[in-house]
């Protein structure tokens, strides 16, 4: 039997920490993307008008009525866009990958000599890399070979979105080395 310390408490608890996420959502209707985010804003900014005419003791009891019933209107709204949203919406999830495996990723796509020569500083052959890491840390299981084919035909924002989230979780950071 093993006695309990400070340090097994700290050990389970990082131990127990997810490794971070990153979510990207692609809409196959601009209109219904649109929608949403409008409705979004709209639902937004009629609660918080809402609120501040709900604080004025001095309010129209009428109008602050007609104030409230505009924002549940558009918290309606924005319930139908959202579902209409979420129906047209394909979700992406990346999570950061362990040290070693991005390692082991990194060593097997090195800078080519063009690389090197366009930018001293590569780290990696971003042709086969990028492919390479967002098959690796998609949570879906999405096969590399579609994670290529992503990059060959997908429009260049999409393309740029999709490495992006892949990309952008391996460098995200779960520490604060604030003062005291």
């Amino acid at each position: 039997m093993t006695s309990s310390t400070a340090w097994d408490a700290i050990q389970k608890q990082l131990d127990g920490m997810p490794k971070p996420t990153q979510v990207l959502r692609l809409c196959a209707d601009p209109d219904v993307r649109d929608r949403y985010q409008a409705a979004k804003q709209n639902a937004e900014r009629a609660q918080a008008y809402a609120d501040s005419v709900g604080k004025d003791k001095n309010a129209d009891k009428e109008a602050l009525a007609l104030v409230r019933k505009q924002a549940r209107d558009e918290q309606n709204e924005l319930a139908a866009a959202s579902e209409a949203y979420e129906a047209a919406t394909v979700t992406l999830t990346f999570r950061a990958l362990e040290h070693g495996e991005l390692r082991d990723l990194l060593a097997k796509h090195p800078p080519t000599e063009e690389d090197e020569a366009q930018d001293g500083s590569a780290e990696f052959h971003f042709d086969t890399f990028a492919p390479a890491v967002i098959a690796a840390a998609n949570t879906d299981g999405m096969p590399l070979e579609y994670a290529q084919q992503a990059m060959a035909t997908w429009p260049l924002e999409d393309w740029k979105s999709l490495w992006g989230a892949a990309w952008s979780v391996q460098q995200r950071k779960r520490t604060d080395l604030g003062k005291g």
